[in-house]
């Protein structure tokens, strides 16, 4: 299936299977704002739950707080988010859309790497088991070739945003010969920045209301309550401080589903240390960040780091770790070595001093701050898009499954009554959805015959179907399949929820980063 295809049918069983539905939709909807559905709820709090334990609940040193959405407007001064929270736009003037100037060359090298891996596919195929990708994209001329073509466009478009030179970013993107992906028109404007954060008022009339702005990331809410967190926890350097969260972007170039939206929630952990150590630390998050992705069960071959090539201004290290989305790889986390920044600037405007006193040392300093930031919007679609998968079976049939990680589906198990007209298999049934509901998010299911509801389950993403029949009246004993294997087994009643427990049980999954 075609990446775009397969990006289509990713949304049509978001929607479908009441995961995830377009903001206001009996209104014409509103653009780049959506709505979790019922099972969206659910996969999208198992998704949040999952980092809280393994960045909060498993770490001594990180505590979390949930700062308001609010806040004084000179925390966004001292920021910098009033100066310089901007977007690169150009617009085509031809069809009168607008796009990010930075995302139209970004595309452009995507195409490019989609060549490296077709070469990459065509050797795969032409040398079988003897192939080695590892050495065939660092010798191969082509994809060499390819990879330097990338690697220089990237470069320069780094330097050229750090040095705000807008105009040699639209000169590359002439260069390049990049066409409106709507109308293929290279009719463009000049670059332009734009301001992303959302204003509005606060007050009971116009004549007194004070401008505020709705957050466009939840860390500084982390950053201005750094002392009280610190002195009322009694926290030693290194520690961390976790949110999540909404943010809010006025993004003029919202797209590809819930990738990027107007409104979306984040997981952040702002770790303070000591200065110095800020090199040992970015390496630590980066290996532990990659490793809780990957205990997902996703695939290794997913993930990638892409270092920056343009580093913010405060910061000396940064390093995305991208995943490989229906539309190519793109950040999914973000681990930022900022210095001490972001407490010098808030001392700056606020006249408090935000240091901490080094008992050890018997000394006063302003910690550095690594960060690790991550879109939970962007971590389910992650999750969605790989878990949707389309199946042949040894019979020749076909089905769709969504394969999501036990630990994060919505709904554990389905009970189905073999027999809807069976008074005694739906009271046993309804029994067993009782006791298990204390322990686990299940569901009752009697309508269409059993075949079809398995099927219906599968692309719902329920990890388990257990079936209630005749034999179950006589011993006790039900009929447990598995989704992904479709394996089916008689096991005793009574032992259902040790069985779940053993697939879904977070200590099971997160000791895989061990």
């Amino acid at each position: 299936m075609a990446n775009e295809d397969k990006f289509k049918k990713v949304i049509s069983h978001a929607k479908e299977y009441g995961y995830v539905f377009q903001s206001s939709e009996i209104y014409d909807g509103l653009s780049a704002v959506y709505d979790y559905a019922q099972n969206g709820a659910e996969l999208k709090k198992n998704i949040r739950d999952y980092w809280w334990k393994a960045m909060v609940q498993m770490h001594d040193n990180i505590v979390g707080i949930d700062a308001a959405i609010f806040m004084h407007p000179t925390t966004w001064k001292a920021s910098g988010h009033i100066d310089a929270f901007n977007d690169p736009l150009i617009d085509n003037k031809d069809s009168k859309k607008r796009y990010r100037a930075d995302v139209l060359v970004e595309d452009y090298c995507a195409k490019i790497e989609a060549k490296i891996n077709k070469e990459v596919k065509k050797a795969e195929k032409r040398f079988g088991d003897a192939f080695n990708k590892e050495e065939f994209v660092s010798t191969n001329g082509r994809v060499l070739g390819y990879q330097e073509k990338i690697d220089t466009i990237l470069k320069r478009l780094g330097q050229s945003l750090e040095k705000e030179d807008l105009a040699d970013v639209k000169a590359l993107i002439e260069e390049l010969e990049i066409a409106d992906p709507m109308t293929g028109s290279r009719n463009w404007t000049d670059v332009k920045q734009f301001n992303l954060m959302f204003g509005t008022k606060l007050g009971a009339s116009a004549d007194t209301a004070m401008d505020l702005y709705l957050r466009p990331e939840t860390a500084q809410g982390i950053f201005v309550n750094f002392l009280n967190v610190q002195k009322t926890g009694r926290m030693k350097i290194p520690f961390g401080i976790a949110q999540t969260g909404k943010a809010f972007r006025n993004e003029i170039v919202a797209r590809q589903f819930i990738f990027r939206m107007r409104e979306f929630e984040q997981m952040e952990m702002q770790f303070f240390i000591k200065p110095g150590t800020q090199k040992e630390w970015f390496d630590y998050w980066k290996d532990t960040r990659l490793k809780w992705h990957k205990s997902l069960g996703l695939g290794d071959e997913n993930y990638r780091f892409h270092d920056h090539e343009k580093l913010a201004h405060y910061a000396d290290a940064a390093t995305d770790i991208e995943f490989n989305f229906p539309f190519g790889f793109k950040e999914l986390e973000g681990i930022h070595s900022r210095t001490d920044f972001d407490l010098k600037q808030h001392e700056e405007y606020s006249g408090k001093k935000l240091q901490y006193f080094d008992h050890e040392d018997n000394e006063s300093y302003t910690p550095y701050v690594l960060e690790t930031s991550i879109g939970l919007d962007r971590m389910f679609l992650a999750v969605f898009s790989n878990s949707l998968q389309d199946e042949t079976l040894e019979d020749g049939s076909e089905r769709t499954v969504l394969k999501l990680p036990a630990v994060l589906a919505p709904t554990k198990a389905a009970i189905l009554p073999l027999v809807r007209k069976d008074e005694a298999l739906t009271t046993m049934a309804k029994t067993i959805v009782d006791d298990l509901k204390w322990d686990f998010n299940v569901v009752y299911d009697e309508k269409d015959a059993v075949g079809r509801r398995y099927r219906r389950q599968d692309a719902a993403g329920t990890p388990f179907c257990i079936t209630v029949d005749g034999e179950s009246i006589e011993n006790n004993t039900v009929t447990i399949r598995h989704r992904d294997t479709m394996e089916q087994k008689r096991v005793r009643i009574e032992a259902l929820r040790d069985i779940i427990k053993k697939e879904v049980d977070v200590k099971e999954w997160l000791m895989l980063m061990k």
